[in-house]
């Protein structure tokens, strides 16, 4: 059994995935987003990262971490916020011996839907159908189990995802 975490990071919100590959085929363990304090200046806000994060690894003991790559922000600081999130989110999991795997957004896409020009409502809906969940998840949660799915998907640890009900971009 693998136990892969999913993240999705942001300096604001930082969504995260949990799933369980049991003989191949992903299952839903658990997902939410982290809500950081905006009033707080960075460093607060990061503390509470990494403290969030530690906790869902002390609960879930994942073994693979899959975080999503920095892309192209709206502008500089920005980005350096979301490069600091993303360092708090890797240290947490290497921390506690997780294995960090990064994806780039449009690899973890393509991964989940078929196109890596997916959007959110996109990612969402795969998501629900490939792990069978009752209801689409927050958009920033749906990011993080996305990421987890893809890491099961790109390291040979899942089934295709043709053999989950994914084929040429529908659900069969």
């Amino acid at each position: 059994m693998t136990v892969i975490l999913g993240i999705d990071p942001g300096s604001r919100k930082t969504g995260f995935g949990v799933i369980r590959l049991d003989s191949s085929r992903p299952s839903y363990v658990s997902s939410g987003t982290i809500r950081l304090p905006v009033k707080e200046d960075l460093g607060l806000r990061l503390k509470v990262l990494f403290e969030s994060l530690s906790e869902i690894i002390d609960t879930y003991q994942p073994t693979n971490a899959a975080i999503e790559r920095v892309f192209v922000a709206k502008s500089a600081d920005s980005a350096l916020k979301l490069g600091h999130a993303r360092g708090v989110a890797m240290v947490a999991c290497v921390m506690q011996d997780v294995i960090v795997h990064e994806y780039a957004a449009r690899q973890i896409k393509q991964s989940v839907v078929g196109t890596g020009a997916a959007n959110k409502k996109q990612v969402q809906h795969m998501v629900t159908a490939l792990l069978g969940l009752s209801a689409e998840p927050p958009e920033d949660a749906a990011d993080g189990l996305a990421a987890a799915l893809c890491h099961g998907h790109a390291s040979g640890l899942a089934v295709s995802l043709a053999s989950n009900g994914f084929r040429g971009g529908r659900l069969r």
